[in-house]
């Protein structure tokens, strides 16, 4: 991760640089040779001054499409913590809030929450996260 980090102990006051370089670690080089396969079979199928028009949400939308988002289904598939419930006045302003929103704005909440906006083909009882089946949680 650094030069001669293998002899420097890890504690409080570099802590959050000993985390720092490791999420870029695996993020940017735990998976260098997964990223450039997939990059050049993606590059194989579609011209790359095709793609260059779009930044990353926008390729995701041309690729996945846009799907209308069930709001009953995705109420029905989220879990609650921190003393949270379904009739928590909190939950009930965030649902109706939800419920005002346009597709589009729904589509952004679950972007900026999970980090995509694509619905599985079965749900949001499949709705996964980095590591596996996760529910959409508040």
């Amino acid at each position: 991760l650094k030069p001669g980090g293998a002899n420097i102990p890890v504690t409080e006051k570099n802590k959050k640089e000993y985390i720092e370089r490791m999420v870029k670690w695996r993020i940017e080089r735990g998976v260098v040779q997964q990223t450039e396969s997939l990059v050049r079979g993606f590059y194989e199928v579609v011209d790359a001054r095709l793609v260059s028009v779009f930044d990353a949400r926008e390729l995701e939308l041309v690729i996945a499409g846009t799907a209308e988002i069930d709001l009953s289904d995705w109420r029905n598939n989220t879990e609650y913590r921190g003393g949270y419930h379904d009739s928590h006045i909190v939950i009930r302003w965030f649902w109706a809030a939800v419920e005002r929103f346009n597709n589009e704005q729904r589509l952004r909440l679950l972007q900026f929450v999970t980090g995509t906006s694509s619905i599985p083909y079965e749900g949001f009882a499949s709705l996964r996260g980095s590591n596996g089946p996760r529910r959409f949680c508040v």
